[in-house]
């Protein structure tokens, strides 16, 4: 097949690792017989200080027309100081809204390989194998927001629309995999989240009443992620809440550098990014975990693209390397040599197979 894909390694180690993801779809299009045609482009940081603009309108134009995007990461100390005047995070909200990528997929498992890695223990984190599903241009992030001297506010705005599609992908998401939906809020406190409760129960049981719907404050919620996470399908939750609680999760995997995301709207198109940030103090040293980033690279083959048979060998791929201890510094054994970047990228592109 012939796809076309616009690439913004951004800020930080972004580059380091979407130049890993790159290599591997060149293989793949190789050893499968596609044309991919990638296109780099500039965002976020880079973009402001190559024209003022963190999402310049020739990439927003690329990404509109491209049939993925792949995101490495955005932002540093250079941008985020209360004197800067453009951020690089208004890009990536920008282009969310624009390319109407309203549902961030986050899936978190444990490779057996790397169940010491986390701070929990292996037997509370063994069989985890959950997707957050969070909203992501709505909510507080995109509210009106103003500043004077003296105070400062944010305003987080839900519409029943925006809580019933994105309850609708959650459903759906449950109802292929385990049948259980915890819908995450604060419903105790917070208007919206009175909305979203009510709204997700409307919906669900008309809609999925073969998937069990269960309710959780996101202060429990947090608790029962590290307490019990095996207990966890699929969650859905709004912009904020879900922006914390992944990173939490991420920990039960042993690491941000390994878990992806896929960010995605009506159509196939999304955009594709490993879940942590651009990392400044170790960008341009070569260590950072191109995991994530890779897993992101299966995600948008099998969402974006439909080849799920390529996507399955990419994470075979990573999970044999893995397995084989191909380990970055993050997820290394104490006394045994980190790889760098690309030595975790040749690490699985060796593990790719060749189509027969």
């Amino acid at each position: 097949m012939k796809a076309r894909i616009a690439v913004l390694p951004g800020d930080g180690i972004g580059p380091e690792v979407i130049a890993q993801g790159i290599r591997v779809l060149h293989t793949l299009a190789e050893r499968f017989g596609h044309e991919f045609e990638l296109t780099e482009l500039p965002f976020g940081g880079a973009a402001i200080e190559a024209c003022g603009d963190p999402l310049p309108p020739a990439t927003l134009s690329a990404c509109r027309e491209a049939d993925a995007v792949l995101l490495g990461a955005i932002g540093g100390p250079k941008w985020s100081g209360p004197e800067a005047r453009v951020r690089p995070e208004a890009g990536l909200l920008k282009l969310r809204a624009a390319l109407g990528a309203y549902a961030n997929l986050r899936p978190v498992t444990v490779h057996p390989a790397l169940a010491d890695a986390s701070t929990l223990k292996r037997e509370v984190i063994e069989g985890v194998d959950l997707v957050f599903v969070r909203e992501l241009t709505g909510g507080i992030y995109f509210g009106e927001k103003r500043r004077d001297a003296h105070s400062a506010s944010d305003l987080c705005i839900y519409t029943v629309a925006e809580i019933e599609r994105i309850v609708r992908t959650a459903g759906a998401l449950a109802r292929a995999r385990r049948r259980h939906l915890t819908s995450i809020d604060k419903s105790n406190v917070l208007e919206t989240s009175r909305l979203w409760r009510e709204v997700t129960t409307r919906v669900m049981a008309a809609e999925f009443p073969d998937v069990k719907l269960e309710h959780q404050l996101v202060d429990s919620a947090a608790m029962h992620l590290i307490r019990r996470p095996r207990d966890f399908d699929v969650l859905v939750t709004e912009n904020m809440f879900g922006d914390i609680l992944t990173d939490e999760a991420a920990m039960l995997a042993g690491s941000l550098g390994l878990l992806p995301s896929a960010s995605l709207g009506k159509g196939r198109s999304g955009i594709y990014e490993p879940i942590h940030g651009s990392a400044p103090d170790i960008a341009g040293r070569g260590i950072a975990n191109p995991y994530g980033t890779l897993y992101s690279v299966a995600l948008l083959l099998r969402l974006s693209l439909g080849l799920p048979e390529e996507a399955q060998a990419l994470e075979a791929a990573i999970g044999a390397a893995i397995t084989a201890g191909a380990r970055t510094a993050d997820i290394a054994v104490p006394g045994t040599r980190a790889l760098s970047t690309a030595e975790a990228g040749a690490a699985v592109l060796s593990n790719l197979p060749r189509r027969t």
